[in-house]
């Protein structure tokens, strides 16, 4: 039975997203991109915005499970915006029912790569190959959202095997 799994890198400027959906092993891309808000509006307004357009996407493509990145932050200033936007996330998963998981970019990048030190491009490449895509997800945060939902859906097939 295919499963679908939203992958979310969250950002408050702009916030990936990525369909990915398994189907006896095989993974296909169904949509992804990233939500935009405009810096010239208030906290609020652009937290509303990224709300609404995370619900109207987990409405249309009912994702059996959510992925969101666990962003790990050295500035205090980034980290509290990136948390504000994780949690307009979670809180548009938990609204729906729809289970969440976490991953730091150090388990994506092993589960994607099979190294935990992998740098960006390669991570994007395995993104690309491992979806079938002819060119790498644009802007980095669509092919970090991809890696984080194939990422939770390699983490899934391994805990089936685990029982």
């Amino acid at each position: 039975m295919p499963i679908v799994v939203l992958g979310i890198d969250p950002g408050i400027a702009s916030m990936g997203y990525g369909f990915v959906q398994e189907t006896n092993g095989e993974l296909r891309a169904i949509d992804y991109g990233c939500l935009h808000t405009p810096s010239s509006s208030s906290i609020d307004i652009r937290l509303r915005s990224l709300y609404w357009d995370l619900v109207d996407l987990i409405n249309r493509y009912k994702p059996a499970e959510i992925a969101i990145e666990l962003f790990i932050a050295r500035n205090l200033r980034t980290a509290l915006i990136v948390g504000q936007a994780r949690g307009i996330a979670i809180l548009a998963a938990a609204n729906k029912d729809v289970p969440i998981y976490e991953y730091t970019p150090l388990e994506v990048k092993q589960r994607i790569c099979g190294y935990g030190r992998g740098d960006k491009k390669q991570v994007q490449e395995m993104v690309r190959m491992q979806l079938g895509l002819s060119a790498v997800p644009q802007p980095d945060d669509t092919a970090d959202a991809l890696a984080i939902a194939i990422c939770r859906l390699g983490e899934a097939r391994l805990s089936q095997y685990m029982k």
